[in-house]
């Protein structure tokens, strides 16, 4: 295992709803993050998928500080950055750096390329002289694809594509150790999607980041993720790497998401049972008791909804599931390979359970 450079424990985000206009009383809270623990090692991409409103945002936006977590920790190198204000979390802040979801409202349509990715220069101007500034934006525009020429345009004469190039080069502009990217291809087209990870791909290697990539669509995550973490409602259900995960799911939430990514090969298709869940997501100011999963899930059980499950490696998993053992939070959790079954594991039909639909 890498050496940890970020590390997550129990980490939590509330937002408070409040009733009445002169006195504001709070009536109860969205749980946007309920507990999540995770870490990133050096040199690693961990993937963070799950459905729309599940807190993967919210997670990205803890990460570099836009965000206070209402409680939980986030030790960078060892150091719990929640704590940090003033030169200290400045500091740190350079180290960790964003790429944000919607290239079309991250970038100041008034600022030309140059004066958006030479802004970080002028709140850190130690990292760069201002004789030199010119000359890195212009390299950082070759780095991600785009003619250094192109640093007196604005944003509006560039693609979709060539704005997200944009900013990536404004988070690479202060070399940090770490890169949050939230979604960083999801308003893009398909056909640029894949250009786009190939180059954050590369610039991982080439940089030797450490990325946390936060993504709903299961193919690509896959792509660029060594390890990946399955978010659902405010918490993460089951962790491991890209092979276990997407070869050996555990919890019924992931074998539904899975269930669902489209297949080209018709064959394969015709013999590939689909998952379709009942009900919806649950309100995250409502959540359910127990296994928050509980409501859609095929196996639920009355212990379901009077324990919390843990993130912990399945029992039968530990005495003999080989080297596909991972974490998962699931009191019946079960090995979801294609082509076998594992002890317990119950094998919904069309209709009859439960899968994202």
């Amino acid at each position: 295992m890498a050496e940890p450079i970020i590390e997550v424990s129990d980490l939590v985000k509330h937002y408070p709803l409040t009733r009445g206009v002169l006195f504001r009383k709070q009536v109860g809270a969205v749980r946007a993050v309920d507990g999540v623990d995770f870490h990133l090692g050096r040199g690693e991409t961990l993937g963070i998928v799950g459905e729309s409103g599940c807190g993967k945002s919210t997670v990205a936006k803890m990460l570099v500080n836009l965000e206070r977590p209402t409680a939980g920790s986030i030790r960078y190198k060892g150091e719990d950055i929640t704590r940090l204000s003033g030169r200290a979390l400045k500091a740190v802040r350079r180290n960790i750096q964003m790429v944000f979801q919607d290239p079309y409202t991250s970038l100041n349509p008034r600022m030309t390329v140059g004066d958006i990715i030479g802004e970080p220069y002028d709140i850190h101007p130690e990292v760069a002289p201002k004789g030199d500034r010119r000359r890195r934006v212009q390299d950082l525009l070759d780095v991600v694809g785009l003619d250094p020429e192109y640093i007196n345009r604005y944003p509006h004469q560039f693609s979709g594509g060539q704005r997200q190039r944009i900013g990536i080069a404004r988070g690479l502009a202060l070399r940090p150790e770490v890169i949050v990217a939230d979604e960083p291809v999801s308003a893009l087209d398909v056909s640029v999607q894949a250009q786009v990870i190939n180059l954050m791909d590369r610039l991982q290697r080439e940089f030797e980041l450490s990325c946390v990539f936060i993504a709903h669509d299961l193919s690509i995550v896959r792509h660029i993720s060594d390890r990946v973490g399955v978010m659902y409602l405010g918490r993460i259900v089951e962790t491991g790497t890209d092979t276990e995960i997407y070869e050996h799911p555990t919890h019924p939430y992931t074998q539904a998401l899975l269930s669902a990514v489209p297949v080209p090969d018709p064959e394969a298709r015709e013999h590939r049972e689909r998952i379709i869940l009942s009900g919806d997501v649950p309100s995250p100011t409502n959540i359910p008791s127990g296994c928050r999963f509980r409501t859609r899930c095929w196996k639920a059980r009355e212990r379901c909804a009077r324990e919390v499950p843990a993130l912990a490696v399945p029992a039968w998993f530990r005495t003999g599931g080989g080297p596909a053992a991972h974490d998962s939070a699931c009191h019946f959790a079960a090995d979801g390979s294609i082509g076998r079954s594992a002890p317990g594991q119950v094998v919904p039909l069309e209709g009859h359970g439960g899968g994202p639909g």
